[in-house]
């Protein structure tokens, strides 16, 4: 099941009062986003499938144009989530690292509703988040004031991520409460997560100054601000070893995003895919056109990424969560 924005909320809420964390795969392909159901289908637990830029303008979806990108994501996943498979899967999906003149006008449509060239049907995404590692602050702020705008002319619900440079070390908590603050006080009740600095680097390399008492205070705060359960929302999460994983969901983290090593991994099973099958891709074997099939690559890169995704999900605590959280979503 696709979920609501409103519906989006409670599950990250239900995730904050229950100390355990959803995985956020920043998914590339079709390929990648079934594997991510299948995983979350396999231990009853919730997923959020997210998309960046680069992505929604990639050959995948969009070939460049990132509002067709998006409707067609949007599309693959709901289709899939509906499926009989995995209708019992709280699925997310989530706009993450959109940036450029682009942000504003994209977002805001996605947030109205995408068309889908199904006549009268529309999407729109579960949570909505951008990048704001280019912004001031002031600019960080109407941006998202501009959505929660948007979301009141036209009647739209809307559920937020606010992020601040993430790669920056740790966020002061002084400019957090300028932040959050900013957004909460002129349209309260749209944030749902809070994407702070907390020591943390995008990519695969060193993890950095990470810290768990960063986290904890930042929760501390946006909770206090916002008077709800804000979760923290953990970027570059690749270099951080399992236990450090676990103490961030300990101390306030709800929401993971997962991409560098994601999709390294699954670059580096596809090119072992070739390697091992290089033999068979050629006309006069019996089995080319099986190994050169999509479904071939595909079926083999799932079968190495799909255990991956899996202990992500577990050690996130997320396992058995799809029970806990669906009887307290709101109708769609």
């Amino acid at each position: 099941m696709l979920l609501s924005p409103p519906q989006a909320a409670a599950a990250l809420r239900c995730a904050a009062e229950n100390g355990f964390a959803l995985l956020a795969v920043n998914a590339d392909s079709p390929a990648a986003i079934t594997d991510c159901l299948e995983a979350a289908r396999q231990l009853d637990a919730p997923i959020i499938v997210e998309t960046s830029l680069w992505q929604l303008t990639g050959h995948s979806f969009g070939a460049g144009d990132p509002e067709l990108g998006l409707a067609r994501y949007l599309v693959n996943l709901a289709v899939l989530a509906a499926a009989p498979r995995y209708a019992d899967v709280p699925v997310l999906f989530h706009t993450d690292h959109i940036k450029g003149p682009i942000t504003l006008p994209l977002l805001q449509a996605a947030l109205r509703g995408l068309p889908t060239g199904v006549t009268g049907a529309t999407l729109s995404p579960s949570t909505i988040s951008l990048d704001s590692s280019q912004l001031s602050e002031a600019d960080n702020i109407q941006t998202l004031l501009a959505l929660c705008q948007e979301a009141q002319r036209t009647g739209r619900p809307l559920t937020l991520e606010m992020e601040a440079g993430v790669d920056d070390g740790v966020t002061p908590l002084e400019v957090a409460e300028r932040l959050l603050t900013g957004v909460e006080s002129v349209s309260p009740g749209y944030l749902a997560l809070w994407a702070p600095g907390v020591g943390t680097q995008h990519g695969l390399g060193d993890p950095g100054t990470f810290s768990e008492s960063a986290v904890r205070s930042h929760q501390q705060l946006a909770t206090r601000l916002c008077g709800r359960p804000i979760g923290i929302a953990l970027h570059g999460s690749s270099g951080l070893p399992p236990a450090r994983l676990q103490a961030a969901v300990a101390a306030g983290v709800t929401k993971v995003n997962w991409s560098s090593e994601s999709l390294l991994l699954r670059s580096t099973a596809a090119q072992e895919f070739y390697q091992v099958r290089s033999a068979e891709l050629v006309k006069t074997h019996p089995d080319w056109k099986a190994t050169a099939m999509d479904n071939g690559v595909q079926a083999y890169v799932s079968a190495r990424y799909l255990p991956k995704v899996s202990e992500r999900l577990r050690l996130l605590g997320s396992v058995g969560q799809g029970a806990r959280i669906r009887p307290i979503l709101p109708r769609a």
